[in-house]
């Protein structure tokens, strides 16, 4: 599978702008502010149907004008087929395939699918454990739309328990209504059926996941080093799911939420048995993450037989060279699939490249959004 050509409209800072990529290496360079982003941002529209970098999505259109729309005609199984997405102010949003209009997002996701690796992975490490379950989510949900539809539900019923809870509490203060253990029931059940399946579905990703990504560490770093990504759920107590919920019922009325379950999951990430974000060099803790990053890739391409488009996103000024030359080494494979590069320095990308022979296209952005193809491989 591979991106064939974009066309954008009023997205970002972009007014109007057409590309054709090559199946391999895609390169856009340019300084920091002329857009290099907004592009691999607008592929990942077509993939997830959203913004990696701005949730707000009436943000992402162009100041003064009405909507942006962005289209993408993919190559796959030799068929091509086109996605659009479509932002108006003060309207929802529209995503089509082949010009037929999705009735849900979560249909679309996983079709095209994309894995972008960007400054921001190291959120990964140093962040909260929201994070670490929204990459689990995200992988999983390319692949089994069971899962997406499980986790909607989840959610949704955790939110119904937690505002029943506050409603509760509310209610306790002004009388002396007694707490409603028969509703309260139905809302654990509904956690329980959705969140176990869950739960099996993380712990069996987790399973698969864990060599790839070892592999992809030794591979990046070349070292001794061992390091493990150790699942932590409470769903693994010897007490089940049903009975940690009642137990913990008192207690989640006083917090006027719910503490146990799928939705307090964690990835402990460990090198030589510490945790990477404490003792881990700056070098090993980018390994990590980079690591964490292309065994996503692989895993996916396991699942569906092909592999997803890579975005890497201005990662090279965080990279030494030895590790520049060995992600370009594992990416410029003839079988990788497509990769979509930013960098500030075209000359840098242009001969590493070809240092590497690998097929390229480089785009050159300047100011004012206008986009030159300044080379192409000599393979």
């Amino acid at each position: 599978m591979f991106l064939k050509s974009l066309t954008i409209t009023n997205f970002k800072n972009y007014a109007e702008l057409t590309l054709d990529f090559s199946p391999n290496i895609n390169c856009f360079a340019g300084n920091n502010g002329v857009g290099k982003t907004n592009l691999l941002d607008a592929i990942h529209y077509l993939s997830f149907c959203k913004s990696y970098v701005q949730s707000a999505d009436m943000q992402n259109i162009r100041h003064n004008e009405e909507f942006f729309a962005i289209h993408g005609t993919f190559e796959k199984n030799e068929q091509s087929d086109v996605v659009s997405c479509i932002q108006k102010r003060n309207a929802r949003k529209i995503m089509r395939l082949n010009k037929k209009e999705h009735e849900r997002f979560a249909d679309h996701i996983g079709l095209f699918p994309v894995v972008m690796i960007s400054p921001y992975d190291s959120d990964l490490i140093n962040d909260g454990s929201d994070v670490r379950r929204k990459f689990m989510d995200i992988v999983i949900s390319q692949f089994d739309k069971s899962y997406l539809e499980q986790l909607i539900a989840y959610n949704h019923a955790l939110e119904q328990r937690n505002k029943f809870l506050k409603t509760e509490h509310l209610t306790s203060l002004s009388s002396q209504a007694r707490f409603d253990e028969t509703l309260c029931e139905v809302f654990d059940q509904k956690l329980v059926q959705h969140g176990t399946k869950i739960f099996d579905a993380r712990t069996h990703f987790l399973n698969q996941f864990s060599t790839l990504f070892q592999h992809y560490f030794d591979s990046l770093s070349k070292g001794s080093e061992r390091v493990e990504i150790r699942y932590n759920s409470q769903l693994q107590d010897t007490l089940s799911f049903s009975e940690q919920l009642k137990n913990h019922r008192q207690k989640d009325r006083i917090l006027q939420h719910t503490s146990v379950g799928i939705h307090k999951d964690d990835l402990v990430l460990l090198i030589d048995d510490f945790p990477v974000k404490k003792f881990g060099s700056q070098g090993q803790q980018k390994s990590f993450t980079l690591a964490m990053r292309l065994a996503q890739l692989e895993f996916i391409k396991h699942q569906n037989g092909y592999f997803p488009i890579l975005l890497l996103d201005d990662i090279f000024d965080k990279l030494d060279n030895s590790r520049v030359l060995q992600l370009l080494e594992l990416v410029g494979r003839s079988d990788f699939g497509q990769v979509f590069i930013t960098d500030t320095d075209a000359r840098r990308l242009e001969q590493i490249l070809n240092q590497q022979n690998i097929t390229f296209k480089l785009f050159d952005i300047i100011e004012n959004n206008i986009v030159t193809e300044l080379a192409t491989s000599r393979s």
